[in-house]
């Protein structure tokens, strides 16, 4: 009967540490503003990218995001680019133009 008991513990463990690799807090920071969100690892960025721009009023079209100073591409997930939990996204003015 003790087996059958701590099976169920290591069960409920098991779903614990499941859930929470399932999900990932990440930190977006324009410079002025820090906004963390938990969000799945299988959540595209273009998710994160309008929740942050409509909490700060403004365009994402006017915005880069970056991580490690590589830009974002909104169709990967933080899977994609091996993201670690507390990891930051960096948020920048896009620049139009040039010579």
């Amino acid at each position: 009967m003790s087996d059958a008991e701590g099976t169920p513990d290591a069960g409920s463990g098991d779903v614990k540490e499941e859930n929470k690799m399932a999900h990932i807090n990440l930190k977006v920071s324009d410079g002025s503003n820090e906004i963390f969100f938990k969000i799945k690892r299988s959540t595209r960025f273009d998710k994160l990218m309008e929740a942050f721009c409509k909490r700060q009023g403004i365009d994402p079209s006017l915005k880069r995001f970056l991580i490690d100073g590589t830009r974002v591409d909104p169709k990967q997930t933080p899977d994609d680019l091996d993201l670690e939990d507390g990891d930051t996204i960096e948020v920048h003015n896009a620049q139009l133009g040039g010579c």
